[in-house]
């Protein structure tokens, strides 16, 4: 049972799945865990955009008008929202296949019950209970994918997700315009058609997909969740009916408001006292987390704004049946499919993301900004390039803000961090469609009254009423076609002017973007960086493909530095040592050794070659006072510098070669790189990783009594020792300065039946486990023949299923014994003489004696 320390930090232990060992799992054994998986993901994304091109007629069939259109959309985007950091928390708690499951049931459920509806506030009501499912979808592909896969390999995996969003959203139009335009189905089925699909995810999905469980008491944040719902809820209702049912300025905007600002208050006491946070604050220190967050806010404002409202313009504005407008929308789809998997299988070669995601915002931007200069006769043509631009930014920039995230937090805590950026991209999507939604209603009402007016003295009644108020979706083929043209320019107005202000909010994400610092994609490459350690620490010069941590510290200076010809910077694995004791300093020591090996430089810039740069830790904080070496390929020293207040640091190299760089501090894993020098000086970033600690406590599994004197050892997946030592009077371990990743926790105490458990270290801090032991019984004997006890006879213990336990062979005194078993019904066979077999039963902890007489028949 792993349970949180004050720094937040937990211990993950794997009981399952993946691969044996903590092994990283096959392309094959990933893509079978995710089918069920994208399978459950395309009939949500089908569900919901299969319903787009056809809400102008169910709207008009149920009798609503825009803002029960903008409400079917918002209330599902809203259940989304508010259900969002729900589902990320419980991802961190309880089985997440099962939690899969659940939202894909809750999801058919309210996809079922909307086909019923007989009216706009009952469909907006399942939309509410579509939204819940959908969140929990829409956040666990992300968590799951996070727990099977390392950032660096993420982001081709998430080119597959993008790819079944793009599928979905393609297919879905395209299928819910067929539905409502064959009038023997009708728009219900719309809402039916993803259940035998959804039947299928939940086969495969029980097949396929096997995650380890984390069992620990835990209290979820129904406080929380209540109080962010409450606040988000107000603040949409107000913004969807302000200007309508009361002016902006107004008592009921004073009070929702303030309503809305308080529940948020409520919400931050709440959380930051909540043992089990719904989204944890202390994520908001992490930078690249809080500007992923708010960057993802206003691309939902874009991303929603800009889809949702494609289907009015070409259904409304353009007059396209609601299949030719699914088809119509194909570009934009196309370029969200083109550049979530082009992106992906990039990200994943180079391990650089920042770029597509600068670039996602710029096309976002472009194309929303380009969209806003449509009206209802624009060409075709240059309306798909528009989107096809919106698409391939919205597929930079989706996948990547959540992938950013992922990369800066410990594993523990990928379903709150996932969640979170998924819950402000929803929160975006919600509040963008409801204000833009209200602001679209006020403008076309604008244009209808203006178009209406140039009509002349016969349609000019209309203007004061009926179609032009917006309070019902027009009939377009029941209108005479002077109107007719009027409501067609009317909606390609004002939904272009929808798409204007979408684009000044992308922008604002764009520059957010700018401001978010690649911190390079973490890997599994552990073991292999260890491995080429102990090279660097043997004064070899290394060769490595260095992990992307160590890679973002080398600068491209020092590359452009090296002369034609010479082998370019090479970062070596970070250094660090296992022992008997337990932790990276004996790592830490070899390094001294060998800088300290033979006399050099006393440390300050001389007169060769300088080397400069600086020493960050994480997010790029400056790691002050850092010792920063430069050794020989032979070991010698040759010079010594300490990094200043702002972490720089200056050494001068006698000449071209190549050198050996080594930096340490304080809390930090000692860092050895190679550094090739030519004739002009170099810049050279050095990044330190801080060190991590592994605590815990040892029980009794019966009684919860510590256990004293138990032997506690860490072993890395290769089974080399890291950290051994045995448990207090209080059945209390600890070691500090281990390397963060996966080790192996072995215990064994006498009494007890040993046991060995799977530990992710993390990437700073202490990370606390608890460790339960169960009692092991004993049993031993003596084997005799008619002349006393007999030697060297073989005694075999067999269980109930017909498993072999253990064998074991006599001593001088006939004795043997077995240790460590469970209670129940063994079969003790002994030979030396023909075979005799007997039955044991093994009561529970202690020992239990079974002598055993041998002798040939005839004695």
């Amino acid at each position: 049972m792993a349970t949180t320390t004050p720094a937040g930090v937990r211990a993950h232990a794997k009981h399952g799945g993946g691969s044996s060992g903590g092994a990283p799992m096959t392309h094959r054994q990933i893509m079978e865990a995710l089918s069920g998986l994208l399978l459950g993901m395309f009939v949500a994304i089908l569900s919901s955009t299969i319903v787009s091109n056809a809400l102008p007629r169910i709207i008009t069939d149920l009798g609503g008008g825009q803002s029960a259109y903008t409400w079917v959309v918002t209330a599902a985007l809203l259940s989304m929202t508010a259900s969002t950091p729900l589902w990320g928390k419980l991802a961190d708690l309880f089985s997440k296949k099962v939690l899969v499951q659940i939202a894909l049931v809750v999801f058919v459920v309210g996809s079922a019950a909307a086909g019923l509806s007989q009216n706009p506030g009952m469909l907006i009501a399942c939309r509410v209970l579509q939204g819940i499912g959908t969140g929990g979808l829409s956040a666990l592909a992300q968590i799951v994918m996070a727990a099977m896969i390392s950032p660096r390999e993420r982001g081709r995996y998430s080119g597959y997700l993008g790819a079944t969003f793009a599928v979905a959203t393609v297919g879905g139009p395209l299928l819910g315009g067929v539905i409502t335009d064959t009038s023997w189905l009708g728009w219900r089925w719309c809402f039916y058609v993803g259940v035998p699909f959804a039947v299928i995810a939940l086969i495969v999905l029980q097949k396929t997909l096997h995650l380890p469980v984390v069992k620990r008491d835990v209290k979820v944040d129904w406080g929380g969740a209540f109080l962010i719902s409450a606040a988000v809820s107000l603040l949409l209702v107000w913004v969807t009916f302000a200007g309508d049912k009361y002016d902006w300025l107004s008592w009921q905007t004073c009070a929702m408001v303030a309503g809305s600002v308080v529940l948020g208050a409520l919400f931050v006491l709440v959380e930051a006292k909540a043992s089990e946070p719904i989204i944890p604050l202390r994520l908001f220190r992490n930078r690249t987390i809080t500007l992923a967050s708010l960057a993802s806010l206003f691309v939902g404002i874009a991303m929603f704004s800009g889809t949702v409202f494609f289907s009015q313009y070409f259904q409304l504005a353009r007059d396209k049946s609601p299949t030719m407008s699914g088809v119509m929308t194909i570009p934009m789809i196309g370029g969200l499919f083109v550049s979530s998997t082009v992106s992906g299988q990039f990200i994943t070669r180079t391990g650089r993301w920042k770029a597509w995601l600068v670039s996602g915002g710029v096309l976002v931007t472009a194309g929303l900004g380009l969209l806003g200069t449509i009206r209802y006769d624009t060409a075709y043509g240059k309306t798909a390039v528009f989107m096809a631009l919106l698409g391939l930014g919205i597929g930079m920039m989706m996948q990547n803000l959540v992938l950013c995230t992922q990369n800066q937090v410990a594993p523990t805590d990928l379903g709150s961090a996932s969640s979170t950026v998924t819950f402000f991209r929803s929160l975006g999507g919600a509040v963008g469609v409801s204000a833009l939604g209200a602001v679209m209603a006020h403008r076309i009402t604008d244009y209808v009254k203006d178009g209406l007016a140039a009509l002349g003295p016969k349609y000019a009644a209309l203007a004061s009423g009926g179609d032009s108020s917006g309070s019902s979706l027009p009939d377009m083929d029941k209108l005479p076609a002077p109107l007719r043209t009027v409501m067609e320019s009317a909606y390609g107005h004002g939904i272009a002017d929808v798409f204007l202000i979408a684009a000044c909010l992308a922008a604002v994400a764009f520059l957010v973007t700018l401001f978010i610092k690649e911190v390079p994609l973490r890997t599994k490459g552990a073991l292999a960086q260890a491995a080429e350690a102990e090279s660097a620490q043997a004064g070899a010069p290394v060769e490595t493909a260095a992990t992307p941590a160590v890679a973002e510290a080398q600068s491209p200076a020092a590359a452009a530095a090296a002369p034609a010809g010479a082998q370019a910077p090479v970062p070596a694995a970070t250094a660090s040592g296992a022992g008997p004791a337990g932790t990276g300093a004996e790592g830490a020591q070899r390094l001294a050794a060998v800088a300290t090996a033979a006399p050099g430089a006393a440390g300050g810039p001389g007169g060769g070659v300088p080397v400069r740069g600086f020493v960050r830790g994480a997010e790029g904080a400056p790691v002050p006072q850092a010792a920063v070496t430069l050794i020989s390929l032979a070991g010698r020293q040759l010079g010594r510098s300490v990094a200043q207040a702002d972490g720089s640091y200056a050494l001068d190299a006698p000449g071209a070669g190549s050198y050996v760089l080594i930096a340490s501090a304080d809390g930090f894993q000692p860092q050895a790189s190679t550094v090739v020098v030519g004739g002009e000086p170099v810049s050279y970033d050095v990044l330190l990783s801080g060190t991590s600690g592994l605590s815990g406590v040892v029980r009794a599994a019966q009684t919860r009594q510590p256990v004293k004197d138990a032997m506690v050892v860490v072993t890395d997946v290769r089974g080399e020792l890291l950290a051994g030592a045995t448990t207090g009077e209080h059945g209390e371990f600890s070691f500090t300065e281990l390397v963060p990743g996966t080790v192996t926790v072995a215990v064994n105490a006498d009494g007890f039946r040993p046991r060995a458990l799977p530990v992710e270290i993390g990437a700073t801090g202490v990370t606390r486990i608890e460790v339960d032991l169960a009692p092991g019984a004993r049993v031993r004997g003596v084997i005799r023949s008619p002349h006393g006890p007999l030697a060297d006879a073989r005694v075999t213990l067999v269980d109930a299923a017909g498993n072999v336990v253990g064998t074991a062979t006599t001593g001088a005194d006939g004795a043997y014994a077995f240790t460590d078993l469970d209670g129940g019904e063994y079969t003790v066979i002994a030979t030396g003489y023909p075979p005799v077999a007997t039955a044991l039963t093994v009561t529970g902890p202690g020992v239990d004696g079974h002598d055993i007489e041998l002798a040939h028949p005839s004695e």
